[in-house]
């Protein structure tokens, strides 16, 4: 461990609280750093313990319904409005808007990008892979790479366009975030909330990996409708931190994604100043390994649907704005059934990321650290030596898909390719000819038996 995430650790002991987490996703928690800084019975009592601020963040309107209205209440040294004014800064990589280039209908796929040569922190690295919608209108999404080889120190960063679902690649990092500190490493995800302001610290040095940053409505866990009460990823697996706070004075930089542009303000002291807070809006974390896959055991296999961890809803019922779907280790026992994802074309969008592992669909050309996206009917599906594989094997014995870990997102927009990822070296230019060797096996003279 570094020395940077060596004194994080120091001063989350100095708050009084240690490495451990609040379980359930979406709960009402309440915790404090110090004794009594939470006020009971109450949100904003005239004066708060300690000379506290208090101060309500918001991630949805006032009166959204019960069920879906999250807020929580924060106890801090001093209340985030104290900071001098924004100026805008340069994008860097990071895309404004995605309708710069026309989005081709091709297959698309590209390889890992490489680490940057220059020190890079997480914000610097970020580069927009696509993206829809706006951030203005609070609908769509932005996808991201990220490649840091630098902790932020001096500088805090905030997303008011939208959540942040990171998808570590590799590299372990910590999240220093206003509500308490969250590790993660490759095989784990976390979300941060619009308008939490957060470091980040890298504990081996260098990390990449993925960010999906969500304008819509809310990340929540699908219904689960025939299949019951249990199954796919469970409530319980979902951490949010303890309370950790750190008093620091200096000459600090608050880094702000507003409108699709960054901004920047100077703070003289650090933003994550929260010692108690209470309420159901704050980051969480989630170990993809623990998702508890469902699938067939007879013939076919459903839609993937059933790998979907994390779902962001539209004004349409059945139809979402934003899918998280994962493609973990699984057993494969479906009977006379083609077993790898079929030959599809699709009224949603599709990108791909592979944190970990070979895909189950195509075995060549898609490498941990790269990404593909297959627009709205777009046909794709597997290469032609895993059909060919797939289609002769012996389906009366189950297959276990190990040593993999893949995710989508899907959503019902177009996906639209940013003008640096479509001229990305990265970029696969012969990607179409996975599919281009297929063979011709129609033989009218020959009908096979019925089973």
């Amino acid at each position: 461990m570094n020395t940077l995430a060596e004194s994080a650790i120091a001063n989350r002991t100095t708050a009084g609280k240690t490495a451990g987490y609040q379980s359930g996703f979406g709960n009402e928690f309440a915790t404090e750093a110090l004794p009594g800084a939470l006020p009971a019975n109450q949100n904003s009592p005239q004066q708060v313990a300690y000379g506290l601020y208090a101060e309500q963040v918001s991630g949805t309107a006032f009166t959204a319904p019960r069920s879906h209205n999250r807020r929580s209440w924060l106890y801090r040294i001093r209340p985030a409005a104290m900071h001098e004014p924004f100026e805008r800064i340069d994008n860097g990589l990071i895309a404004g808007g995605f309708d710069e280039v026309d989005a081709p209908p091709n297959q698309l796929r590209w390889d890992p990008q490489a680490m940057p040569g220059a020190p890079t922190d997480f914000v610097a690295g970020l580069m927009t892979m696509a993206g829809n919608g706006s951030p203005d209108a609070q609908s769509g999404c932005a996808i991201h790479l990220y490649a840091a080889n630098r902790s932020m120190t001096d500088c805090f960063f905030y997303s008011a366009d939208g959540e942040l679902l990171i998808v570590p690649q590799t590299g372990r990092l910590q999240l220093l975030t206003e509500m308490g500190t969250i590790d993660i490493e490759p095989q784990e995800i976390a979300v941060i909330p619009r308008g939490v302001r957060f470091q980040v610290r890298l504990p081996d040095g260098q990390a990449q990996g993925y960010v999906c940053e969500n304008f819509g409505a809310l990340l929540r866990l699908p219904d689960l409708g025939p299949l019951g009460s249990n199954g796919l990823a469970n409530p319980r697996d979902f951490l949010t931190p303890h309370a950790w706070y750190e008093d620091r004075e200096g000459d600090f930089r608050l880094i702000a994604k507003f409108g699709g542009k960054l901004w920047q303000a100077r703070i003289g002291h650090s933003p994550l100043d929260v010692v108690a807070w209470h309420g159901n809006y704050a980051p969480y974390k989630y170990d993809l390994r623990r998702f508890n896959t469902i699938g067939s055991i007879s013939y076919d296999h459903p839609d993937p649907s059933i790998f979907l961890v994390l779902q962001a809803q539209s004004d349409t019922p059945g139809v979402d704005m934003l899918d998280f779907v994962i493609f973990p280790p699984r057993w494969l026992a479906a009977e006379h059934t083609f077993r790898p994802p079929w030959f599809h074309r699709n009224v949603a969008s599709e990108f791909m990321g592979l944190i970990h592992g070979e895909y189950d669909a195509k075995a060549e050309g898609f490498l941990p650290g790269g990404a593909s996206l297959h627009n709205c009917m777009t046909g794709h599906g597997p290469d032609s030596a895993t059909f060919e594989k797939a289609s002769r094997s012996d389906t009366t014995k189950p297959d276990k898909v190990a040593d993999t870990m893949a995710f989508m997102i899907e959503t019902r927009n177009i996906i639209k390719p940013t003008r640096h990822a479509l001229a990305s070296p990265t970029l696969q230019k012969d990607y179409y000819r996975c599919w281009m060797d297929i063979r011709k096996h129609f033989n009218p003279q020959h009908r096979p038996e019925q089973t």
